[in-house]
Parts: C-alpha cells; structure tokens; sequence
C-alpha cells in the first residue's frame, strides 16, 4: 500500500513539473509580442536611421502596443524618427483581420504588395501621413513607420526595421 502510494506521489510530482514548464507545446507558435519598445532596441533604430536617437518611449503612455524612436530634443517631431505598432484585437477584429482590413482599397490611400517581408505586407501611402509598412506575421500583425527621409529610403529602412523584427518573434 506504501508502494503504491509512493508511486503515484511520484508520478503526480512528474505531471505537475511537467505542466509547470514554461516553454510553449511542441509546435505551437510563441505568445504575440505585447510591447512595441522591446521589438527594436536604441542601438539598432539609431543605425537604421543614420542619426541616434532616444529610447523608445511609449506614444500612449498607457499603451505598450505602440512605440517611437526620435533624436533627442526633436519636441515638434520634425526629425528623423520612427514609430512601431503592434496590431491588438479590437472589438471583435482580431490583429490579423485588422492587417487585412488595412489591405482594402481606399480612395486617396495607395497600398502595394511588398514581397520577401513575412507572411503577407503592403507599403500603404497616405498623403500628409507618409509611408508605413503593413505586415503580418502569423495571427500577429505590426506596422512600421519611418519619417524624416525621401519615399524611397522610407520604404528601404521601413523593410529592414520590420525584417529585424520578424527575426525577434
């Protein structure tokens, strides 16, 4: 009777540690990122911009989800500088089908496809807004924008900031 005991002591112990692990079941995905500030770090931002800029710092402060990067003492936000989102749920949308409704036509707003960026990506260009850079990684979704530069670098820099950050997830 001690045997059995002893026994199934053990093998609950053996559950327990077991489902105590922290790292996810094999073969599901890793939890979503929830901090747009831990996706990119200063050093990075800074050599992608060409200028150095601050730590990131939360545009909401109440938000993790969406971060920027900008040269110090730059308070008009005039200068170069970059900011991140992480798409969250939204009422019933999820972050990917946010992505996707941001891949609609809209009248005034050209969107096209980038390829060799994750899952699916579009640049969308919005006058008086700039370029951001859409994308989707998964059931996760971001968006990167780059401000301070020419069109075209804004889409070079934009695409390796979010190749950096695919590499994180």
């Amino acid at each position: 009777m001690r045997l059995r005991l002893f026994l199934m002591g053990i093998a609950g112990s053996i559950f327990l540690l077991g489902s105590a692990t922290s790292r996810p079941a094999h073969g599901m995905p890793p939890a979503p990122p929830t901090d747009a500030c831990s996706l990119l770090t200063q050093a990075r931002v800074s050599a992608a911009l060409g200028v150095s800029v601050g730590a990131g710092q939360r545009v909401v402060p109440t938000s993790p989800s969406i971060c920027g990067w900008a040269q110090p003492g730059d308070t008009t936000h005039s200068g170069k500088r970059l900011v991140v989102s992480i798409y969250v749920p939204l009422g019933k949308l999820t972050p990917a089908d946010r992505f996707n409704s941001a891949k609609k036509p809209m009248q005034g707003i050209t969107k096209t496809p980038v390829s060799g960026v994750s899952d699916d990506a579009i640049y969308a260009v919005t006058p008086g807004f700039g370029t951001g850079l859409i994308f989707k990684k998964g059931d996760s979704a971001f968006d990167v924008r780059v401000y301070g530069f020419s069109d075209e670098q804004i889409k070079e820099k934009e695409k390796t900031l979010a190749l950096e950050i695919i590499a994180k997830l």
